[in-house]
């Protein structure tokens, strides 16, 4: 056959190639989870995860919160209707909550569980072991020195010693008298470094398991005896006592902690530029064993200066005013009202504004009481002033209180199942004229107002309300305690410096005659070249000085000059 029949009939096509190992689908989703746990547990990515916890959590102290000020958020999404509910949607109202937040939270958990540990470990291998052997060339450290001094290697290793105290040390013979010492100083800054992610981790399950079995509960109480000359206490028996509680998730409110509060006065303090210096509850309460009996305790609440029972802990959050009316009926029934006035968002001086709700009149029977349900809606002002009709408030302490009310009669609309806020009325029924206006006065305390079927409408004086917030969380103090150790930690890391020293000490060889037939030249008695050289793991900055007086160890006096040396 000819070459030409040889290469046509040649099959180009080529071998067939044998598979690559580890190319099938279950490892290489094996490595996808692999490579994904690395970068996951990487130093770089907990940094960023923290960096990311940081910034998820302005929105919860930049923008109200519903769980705690409910009136507040609702008064924010009415006035930007348009970003207001998209942030609702997305959660921006209840950060701590949200799913996206508790991401970044787990995330972070694992990250640093999968990067610190192993460290750990490590750092505990590092630990066991000598310090690195001295290199062969000190010449090429940052930090090298070489000069001699009077002693034998043996003698001066021992001077070099005694000035490493502190160090972690270790001594080797080589041959021709040769001795070396590696020494190692600095391992504090990775037990702060360490200190501080155990206890990131530590803060993180502490506030996890807060928000497991704690819970927190708020409530406004009416400081001093009501219109009946009653001071009403409070117990935490139920969470249906509380005007807002939250629950932690394993918490269904059958084994709190019960105790019991009696608000009998309230003080605010006020420069008079109006601004706030003081706010004081004075209070009586039970707790413990004395929860249910005739023995109560007295506390003055301040604000940040919480009153702890047991593990519950109360705050004072915030404070308003209550207006009382008196309310004399066609038929002479007189009836004591109040209700709770929510002060008016971004008014400093306390403008409020409420409704008294009045379902039951007297002298009507039936389906007839709905349609005579009274509403006294206003403003109340702690020190009124009047312009162009209208009326505001000029200082928030209680001068020269004064009411500006609009009374309706009519159906208030609370038996249709329909729950209403405690501070307005339904506007719908005032709408389709179920609930309709009488009359518009401003009212001093005193002055009455008199509708046109004889109902006469006094405001008869007015009382303070405090806002309280009891808190139960059991792992608080391991809260504390890791946060102290983060900082600790923190400045252990930043502070101390990690670095390394190594001494050669070599014998100086004899000059050795001309035609000698010595293998190698003896050496000087009493003679010993130092070689010295120095790194630091970290920074640089300040190691000069040091390794300026670890070169002097090996000398007879340190206090002496530096003659011979030659760097």
């Amino acid at each position: 056959m000819s070459i030409q029949d040889r290469i046509s009939t040649r099959d180009d096509t080529p071998d067939p190639q044998p598979p690559r190992p580890g190319q099938g689908p279950v490892r290489a989703a094996l490595a996808f989870l692999r490579n994904t746990w690395r970068q996951l547990t990487s130093m770089r990515t907990a940094l960023v995860l923290l960096f990311l916890l940081a910034l998820a959590s302005l929105p919860g102290a930049l923008l109200p919160q519903w769980s705690l000020n409910a009136a507040k958020t609702q008064t924010y999404i009415n006035t930007y209707p348009t970003l207001g509910p998209i942030l609702d949607r997305l959660g921006f109202f209840e950060v701590f909550a949200s799913p996206w937040y508790a991401a970044i939270y787990l995330l972070l958990f694992t990250s640093l569980v999968g990067c610190v540990l192993p460290r750990c470990l490590d750092f505990y291998r590092q630990l066991r072991q000598p310090p690195v052997a001295t290199p062969r060339n000190l010449s090429r450290l940052p930090h090298a020195d070489t000069h001699q001094v009077a002693g034998a290697p043996d003698e001066v290793a021992d001077r070099v010693l005694r000035g490493l105290k502190g160090w972690r040390v270790t001594r080797r013979e080589e041959p021709g008298g040769v001795v070396t010492v590696s020494a190692e100083k600095g391992y504090l800054r990775e037990v702060g470094n360490l200190v501080f992610h155990l206890s990131l981790l530590g803060l993180l399950v502490a506030i996890a398991v807060g928000k497991l079995v704690g819970y927190e509960g708020s409530v406004i109480l009416n400081a001093g005896p009501d219109v009946n000359g009653v001071t009403q206490p409070f117990c935490s028996t139920s969470p249906s006592n509380y005007d807002n509680f939250r629950p932690g998730l394993t918490i269904d409110g059958t084994d709190m902690a019960p105790f019991c509060i009696k608000v009998d006065s309230f003080d605010a303090g006020y420069t008079e530029q109006g601004q706030a210096i003081a706010f004081e509850a004075g209070l009586q309460y039970q707790s413990g064993a004395d929860a249910g009996t005739d023995r109560w305790g007295t506390d003055l609440l301040q604000v940040n200066d919480p009153l702890r029972m047991g593990q519950e802990r109360l705050y004072l959050l915030g404070h308003g005013f209550t207006p009382q009316f008196t309310v004399t009926y066609p038929d002479g029934t007189v009836r004591p009202y109040e209700a709770v006035f929510q002060p008016e968002n971004g008014n400093p001086n306390f403008l409020s504004s409420g409704v008294v709700k009045v379902t039951d009149p007297p002298g009507w029977v039936g389906d007839e009481v709905r349609q005579h349900q009274l509403a006294v809606v206003g403003l109340f002002a702690p020190t009124q002033v009047i312009r162009n009709g209208l009326m505001d408030s000029q200082f928030p302490s209680p001068r020269d209180p004064g009411v500006a009310v609009d009374v309706y009669v009519g159906d208030l609309g609370l038996e249709g199942g329909l729950a209403q806020s405690v501070f307005t009325i339904d506007q719908n029924q005032v709408d389709k004229g179920a609930l309709v206006k009488q009359a518009r006065e401003n009212l001093s305390i005193g002055q009455s107002i008199t509708l046109d079927d004889g109902t006469v409408i006094t405001f008869s004086g007015f009382r303070q309300w405090v806002a309280l917030q009891t808190s139960y969380d059991p792992a608080q103090g391991y809260a504390l305690v890791f946060a102290v150790l983060l900082l600790v930690g923190l400045m252990i890391s930043l502070t101390v410096k990690r670095r390394r020293v190594w001494f050669r000490l070599r014998p100086v060889a004899a000059v050795t005659p001309t035609g000698s037939a010595s293998a190698s030249p003896p050496s000087v008695v009493g003679r010993t070249v130092v070689d010295v050289g120095g790194l630091a793991r970290t920074d640089q900055a300040g190691y000069g000085e040091e390794f300026d007086r670890l070169v002097t160890l090996g000398r007879p006096d340190p206090a002496a000059g530096k003659g011979g040396s030659a760097r």
